[in-house]
């Protein structure tokens, strides 16, 4: 059987996901998202309810250097209003539910290999640092949602 280099990068990038990142993540008091994105069928993972972490094992899969990196897209499952210092490529913009709902995200590239060096530890701090970070920006807004 001969793989493409898309599917070899899809399940490659699937390995390292389950094999390292979930786990990891676990470890640090994420569980199990309850949350379904609107375009990536996988399980989350979250924290809290404000922010989910899903994985796109589908962008970029057919670049050469696909088995390389993955972007990791941090779903606000709310569909609120964000102050405007929180919209922009930065931070947040919005991702459609369906035809009247908007959630908010952010995608983020992760890469954790650079030729043949790994750098998973680095990566999963990048992760935990960023989520950290958009999670923080968020917890204002946690009043307005019930």
């Amino acid at each position: 059987m001969h793989l493409n280099i898309n599917g070899s990068n899809k399940i490659f990038r699937k390995s390292i996901i389950k094999g390292f990142f979930e786990p990891q993540l676990v470890s640090l008091d994420f569980k199990k998202s309850n949350v379904k994105h609107p375009s990536i069928t996988d399980d989350g993972l979250m924290q809290s309810d404000l922010l989910h972490v899903f994985f796109d094992v589908e962008t970029g899969s057919d670049y050469p250097d696909g088995d390389e990196w993955f972007i990791v897209d941090l779903l606000f499952p709310h569909d609120v209003k964000l102050p405007d210092s929180l919209k922009g490529p930065d931070y947040f913009t919005t991702i459609s539910v369906d035809e009247d709902k908007i959630y908010w995200h952010h995608r983020e590239l992760i890469r954790y290999k650079y030729g043949k060096s790994k750098k998973l530890v680095n990566a999963l701090e990048f992760l935990e640092s960023k989520y950290k970070e958009l999670h923080e920006l968020l917890e204002p807004l946690q009043k307005d949602l019930k």
